[in-house]
């Protein structure tokens, strides 16, 4: 097993066909193929569907199942090429959802990066979040979805109301009764479990949104088309909302019998760089100090956990 082959394969499993796989790797059809056999091969089972007249590429059960542990290998292979280069004892390497990476921690990396640390960061939902702390391969993790992992330390980090995000208009009273809400207008996303059931509740399953979005950026560009659909309005925790309707003009309001509020919590695995964590942490809580619509839990419990 080689890391051009692993290269091959999930390009492969990225982009759905060998040709665009081969385009994007800059090397021919033929050579895509031979690498995928030769990985089948040592890895003993096929990770491709093959036939005549495919023009697609459809992953087996194993190659779906394989993709997880690929993109651990490479992980592990680029790492393992920059310890030559760096001191991996003063390297972090830390993993959040996409909520805090775009709306809350530049600031902490900004500040966090003095002369002689040095950074490595991914974006991995809360699952994955675990199994990567708990193998060593992300010293600490922000997460929205608490989950048990025997092997796995998780912290209180942060609490943020979950909110009201619309236009401008209309002139709502608040706090803004659910049922004032329209579904068909909704841009929403799957904050956590807890959320999932308070949206069950107050919609019908039979309703559908206007879009149902797994990225930050994308709730963004959606927000931008006022032009187009000013009737949009999402619920988001105050961390994403504020910064988001500074940014585009928008106008955050209260809910009345809103969701619960979101908890954010941070991974401690079983290896840990306890002075880099330490100070990542108090980067964060300053960040937090200065961000009124963010209620810090790190006070008082940090110190103890590590």
């Amino acid at each position: 097993m080689t890391q051009q082959g692993i290269e091959v394969f999930l390009a492969v499993a990225r982009l759905g066909s060998v040709s665009a796989a081969a385009q994007a790797l800059y090397i021919t059809q033929p050579a895509v193929s031979r690498h995928l056999r030769a990985l089948e091969e040592t890895l003993g089972c096929a990770l491709v569907v093959r036939g005549r007249g495919r023009r697609q590429v459809e992953l087996t059960d194993r190659g779906r199942d394989f993709v997880r542990v690929a993109e651990k290998w490479r992980l592990l292979w680029q790492e393992a090429r920059e310890v030559a280069g760096r001191d991996p004892a003063q390297t972090l390497r830390v993993a959040s959802v996409g909520s805090l990476s775009t709306y809350l921690l530049p600031p902490v990396f900004r500040e966090f990066l003095s002369p002689g640390r040095t950074l490595t960061f991914h974006h991995y939902h809360s699952r994955e979040a675990y199994d990567y702390v708990a193998q060593g391969l992300a010293d600490i993790a922000l997460i929205s979805d608490h989950m048990y992992h025997p092997q796995v330390e998780t912290v209180p980090a942060l609490r943020s109301r979950m909110v009201l995000l619309t236009g401008p208009g209309p002139d709502w009273t608040e706090p803004v009764p659910p049922s004032r809400l329209d579904p068909a207008a909704e841009l929403r996303l799957p904050w956590n479990p807890e959320y999932d059931l308070w949206h069950s509740f107050w919609f019908s399953a039979a309703a559908a949104p206007r879009a149902v979005l797994d990225q930050m950026s994308l709730l963004e560009e959606f927000f931008s088309w006022q032009d187009r659909w000013q009737d949009s309005w999402a619920i988001a925790p105050a961390l994403v909302a504020v910064p988001l309707s500074r940014k585009l003009g928008l106008t955050v309001r209260r809910l009345e019998n809103g969701p619960a509020d979101e908890i954010i919590y941070y991974l401690l695995g079983p290896r840990r760089k306890e002075a880099l964590t330490r100070a990542f942490l108090a980067c964060l809580d300053r960040e937090l100090a200065r961000r009124p619509e963010i209620q810090s839990l790190l006070a008082g419990g940090r110190d103890e956990m590590l």
